[in-house]
């Protein structure tokens, strides 16, 4: 801290001339302890001038200075404790300038950070040096105004982190417990506060694919808040872009492709769409790779009845039950209408026996007429029918059906050509 030092020499001063029989020799120690880098002395110095002059018009100046020492010893719980009751009187009269101020509130929004678990007291410390830090006005003394402009922005910054790292506290602390409903409920209540937030938009993602993981129906909501998490922009959003790109870009793909299938596009078009609002519009739904395939399964049978229909029989036919399907559902059976391509016929004239390949490829039912063509048929075309399941075969894979002439449309018929001659 850049003000330290300025801070000891003006106390110094003010010590020589106010101070209690050896109270002076006792900060002095402090400040040669802390000035060489050696902070447990320093504290043990605080100590001894503490219990040696335990009353003194300088008791908040010594305060700051254990506030400062225990940040540098890595205690940020006493950092709180000690820090605490300077927020609590005027501030002109807790402290002797405004870079002191200026330290203490710094060191209480970092401090924040490093403790484990704060407790709601220290939470409430933190949130308010955040606040008192964000709206401080005053520049240091012999501070030059281009320097001041932009240790505000860089102080409001660390205010705005801090106050987003308390408010996101309740989530991480929910999630951490399993406790997927009061998560999206912290973090709706963190995201009135902090919108723009890509870490906040994290965690509603990880809340509500929590509940997704629970109970279907939310994690097309949890798609778009990672979305929005990996378009917003990291400087407001208060992120490293760094991490944006290398952990929550990939991780909203993989999830994006897993739940719905690749779709560059899309996945473009839903991050266009979550960077302007912090919430899905109503009725928002990302379509799943299941219901994809179910509506394009929907949209086949719809266009081809026939061929549909075939799929399902085949598909039961050629299970490891196929044969007890067949005896049980279709044997003796009329089926509804079929269409396939004639691929022979037999005998060539005046047919009995029809080969039929339902999906290309080769036959997979052999039609059984009750009368014979009249005539040669003509292989390759295209014909619809409606008959009686009457015998299967595995392996090669054959249905057999019956039917009559008058359910068969699309036969084209020609005459059969002269019989030989035989000598």
């Amino acid at each position: 801290m850049r003000y330290v030092c300025l801070f000891m020499v003006s106390l110094g001063c003010a010590l020589a001339q106010q101070y209690k029989a050896g109270e002076y020799e006792l900060y002095a120690e402090v400040t040669k302890q802390y000035a060489a880098g050696d902070f447990g002395k320093a504290l043990a110095a605080l100590e001894a001038w503490t219990g040696k002059v335990p009353e003194t018009e300088f008791a908040n100046n010594r305060r700051i200075l254990y506030v400062q020492t225990y940040f540098a010893l890595k205690q940020p719980g006493k950092v709180m404790e000690v820090a605490a009751p300077l927020l609590e009187g005027d501030a002109g009269k807790v402290f002797p300038a405004a870079a002191d101020r200026l330290r203490v509130l710094y060191l209480l929004v970092t401090a924040i950070r490093q403790v484990g678990e704060p407790t709601a007291g220290q939470q409430a410390t933190a949130k308010l040096a955040a606040r008192q830090l964000a709206e401080m006005r005053e520049a240091p003394q012999g501070m030059a105004a281009a320097d001041w402009e932009r240790a505000r922005n860089d102080l409001g910054a660390a205010a705005q982190s801090a106050l987003l790292y308390l408010a996101l506290l309740p989530v991480a602390q929910a999630m951490k417990g399993n406790d997927c409903a009061g998560a999206e409920a912290a973090v709706r209540k963190a995201l009135e506060e902090h919108p723009m937030s890509v870490q906040a938009a994290w965690y509603q993602g990880s809340a509500l694919l929590c509940l997704a993981r629970q109970k279907a129906g939310r994690t097309s909501e949890a798609i778009y808040a990672f979305a929005r998490a990996a378009a917003l922009d990291p400087v407001k959003g208060m992120v490293d872009a760094k991490w944006q790109q290398s952990t929550v870009a990939p991780y909203l793909e993989k999830l994006y492709t897993q739940y719905h299938g690749k779709d560059a596009e899309g996945l473009e078009q839903l991050k266009a769409q979550a960077v302007g609002s912090v919430l899905p519009p109503a009725g928002f739904h990302i379509a799943s790779a299941a219901e994809l395939a179910q509506q394009k399964q929907a949209d086949f049978e719809s266009r081809n009845p026939e061929l549909a229909l075939w799929k399902r029989i085949q598909e039961a036919l050629v299970a490891s039950n196929g044969e007890q399907y067949f005896a049980s559902e279709l044997k003796d059976s009329e089926l509804p209408p079929l269409r396939g391509t004639l691929v022979g016929a037999t005998p060539a004239c005046g047919a009995t026996e029809l080969r039929v390949a339902v999906d290309g490829g080769e036959a997979q039912i052999a039609l059984k007429l009750e009368k014979a063509v009249r005539g040669k048929l003509e292989a390759g075309g295209s014909i619809r029918w409606q008959g009686v399941a009457t015998g299967f075969q595995k392996a090669p894979f054959l249905l057999t059906m019956e039917t009559e002439g008058s359910k068969v449309d699309g036969l084209q018929v020609s005459p059969c050509g002269p019989a030989r001659q035989t000598r």
